[in-house]
């Protein structure tokens, strides 16, 4: 017999898999499915599991409800930046593009003071014309969002056709900063739908 409280530790507490879980405890895979069964314990859906396997010490980010007017502030500004400029439809990370390199600063202070967000750990991309130099591009923003150049995928280059709204180009181009975390985007989404 597999006792209830140790599965449950193994399983829920120590994240372990099923596999680990019957590996530990020297029994075959199905002996452990069979006791969780017996004893209601709910097991994690799929993606649950590759999430865990993925962040096996936790979620990377913690939320941290804002206590000073000032951390009001910028809760308040980083949902409000993702509301009005970050990708809603992608519903596995966190995105959000723009030229302005100072809102795209404002939303790094909201996720690493807010979610406790490594800078270090952020995606980004970087979107130009073909007639923009790309490396004078990726320099100015390494350099106004203070990261690492190899943070950086490579640029996306459309080519440029000069009639319309062309001419007001921005000659730095688009930045979109991603982190792949689908917890934290349906953080942000369930905090969002509490504002509306």
């Amino acid at each position: 017999m597999l006792r209830k409280k140790r599965l449950e530790l193994l399983y829920y507490k120590k994240n372990k898999s099923l596999t680990e879980i019957a590996s530990i405890l020297h029994c075959s895979i199905n002996k452990v499915v069979y006791w969780m069964e017996k004893h209601d314990i709910i097991r994690r859906s799929i993606s649950d599991a590759v999430y865990v396997k993925n962040n096996p010490n936790g979620d990377p980010f913690k939320l941290h409800m804002p206590q000073t007017l000032e951390a009001s502030m910028l809760y308040g500004l980083g949902l409000g930046l993702y509301w009005g400029e970050g990708t809603k439809a992608n519903l596995h990370s966190v995105r959000l593009g723009n030229s302005d390199p100072q809102l795209i600063v404002s939303f790094i202070s909201f996720l690493e003071r807010v979610f406790e967000i490594k800078k270090s750990d952020l995606k980004f991309s970087l979107q130009i014309f073909s007639d923009v130099d790309p490396r004078r591009a990726l320099n100015h923003w390494v350099k106004a969002l203070n990261v690492r150049r190899s943070q950086f995928t490579k640029s996306t280059i459309s080519i440029s056709n000069k009639i319309g709204t062309y001419r007001k180009k921005n000659l730095r181009g688009v930045v979109t900063l991603y982190y792949h975390n689908k917890k934290l985007r349906d953080l942000i989404m369930s905090l969002l739908q509490n504002i509306k």
